[in-house]
């Protein structure tokens, strides 16, 4: 059985086209469904199928008998609309030991945009489980996503990696959290409903912050993430007001030119009763127009002014790196322990079918020869086979155990199954 990964992510294609192979929630269950992992050919020649679909990666998880990536891939291409040539030059192909250790960094965080962050392990985990709901997982991908998923709590109970905020929005909700006295009580206008603003909702949220407005070019896009988040949403247009209400302003939009200038804030102070106001802008190009900060009780912070606490947090990270890699090295080499098992385990079975089928085939024989025997002895002696067969085969279904890890190592378990299989006549 092989171990196959096709994916791509964001150190392989743009955001246009990881948007155009991405999976809605619709689309997940619908081509889950459509898979029917089986044993034959087309998409049956997929055992097992689990899909991994993000903002930055979309990667489809499978075990085959052969390495059927032009199965995935035409699977893909179908269900997206893109053209295999299209995303041909971006995806990745992995096969067996290369998948898991792929997988175990993946839901570590060391593959992600932002060094170690949170979200994808609980991403990997509702992979794994809608692929459960729809029965398109079986023992191997069951046992590789249980695997990574224990590697990825690990990771972030047993190491730093994630203790640091190190995402542009998250640093910047850290300097606000110093320069406003009381966060939780503040009113948060967030300008723009892309990713950054996503995040810095999110990091908001976690601070505690109850009121929080969003506003977006489209008020869909600010209705969406507010939503999310059980926020308010806000058109564009009301930005005077809402810049009025304001104590602090988080900026992200696409805009090509400033949004914020420097008249439009006066207007809105004469409003606001002397409140302090705090502008984080993480545009690029900026939002807000540079000296602004020099009206009365205005400040502003720009993506210059969070480079130094960014470096510093995935610095911190990237010491981490070494402890990360030290437990995805256990938990890698636990899953090819079991991965090398599988080849043995059909051959303790008939093992065990075959010496139980002769203990009763002689133990009924010597019945018919002891008709006086009371129910309770037949009991007895029915117990007294059992054992025994059960005790001659502890000590060969250990060693085919530790025979098929050793093997496996050197890449000669299939070798040494169907050696042991002969010799006991499983044929």
């Amino acid at each position: 059985m092989n171990l196959l990964c096709l994916g791509i992510n964001h150190s392989t294609a743009g955001v246009a086209l990881r948007e155009c192979l991405s999976f809605d929630a619709h689309q997940l269950n619908a081509s889950l469904a459509r898979l029917g992992c089986g044993g034959g050919t087309g998409w049956q020649a997929l055992r097992e199928c689990v899909i991994l679909s993000t903002c930055n990666r979309v990667e489809i998880y499978a075990a085959a008998e052969e390495p059927v990536f032009e199965t995935l891939e035409t699977f893909l291409s179908e269900v997206s609309g893109v053209g295999v040539g299209e995303f041909d030059g971006a995806a990745y192909r992995l096969v067996d030991e290369a998948v898991v250790s792929h997988l175990l960094r993946v839901a570590a965080g060391l593959d992600s945009m932002v060094l170690g962050e949170s979200q994808i392990l609980g991403q990997v985990i509702e992979a794994y489980s809608t692929a459960r709901r729809h029965g398109t997982t079986g023992k191997i991908l069951s046992r590789l996503f249980q695997t990574a998923i224990r590697a990825g709590k690990r990771t972030r109970t047993e190491t730093a990696i994630g203790h640091n905020p190190a995402s542009i929005a998250s640093v910047a909700v850290s300097l606000i959290a110093r320069c406003v006295m009381d966060l939780k009580a503040a009113r948060i206008l967030v300008i723009g409903a892309g990713e950054m603003a996503e995040l810095a909702v999110e990091s908001l949220r976690k601070r505690g912050v109850q009121r929080i407005t969003v506003a977006n070019r489209t008020v869909a896009g600010a209705t969406a993430l507010a939503e999310r988040w059980s926020g308010r949403a806000a058109a564009l247009e009301a930005l005077p007001e809402l810049l009025s209400e304001a104590d602090v302003v988080i900026t992200s939009t696409g805009a090509p030119h400033t949004i914020i200038s420097r008249d439009h804030l006066e207007n809105a102070l004469n409003n606001r009763a002397d409140r302090p106001l705090v502008f984080m802008d993480i545009a690029m190009p900026r939002d807000v127009e540079p000296g602004v900060e020099e009206l009365p009780g205005v400040a502003r912070f720009d993506l210059d002014s969070l480079t130094a606490g960014l470096e510093n947090s995935l610095a911190r990270r990237q010491a981490e790196i070494p402890a990360v890699e030290a437990i995805l090295a256990e938990e890698k080499a636990a899953f090819e322990d079991y991965l090398a098992t599988l080849d043995v385990v059909p051959i303790i079975v008939g093992m065990r079918e075959q010496a139980d089928a002769i203990r009763e085939a002689e133990l009924e024989k010597t019945l018919r020869r002891m008709p006086e025997l009371s129910p309770e002895s037949r009991r007895q002696l029915d117990k007294l086979t059992r054992s025994i067969v059960k005790k001659m085969l502890h000590n060969p279904t250990l060693r085919l155990r530790e025979i098929a890890g050793r093997a496996d190592a050197a890449g000669h378990a299939a070798d040494d199954a169907e050696a042991a299989r002969r010799l006991f006549g499983l044929d």
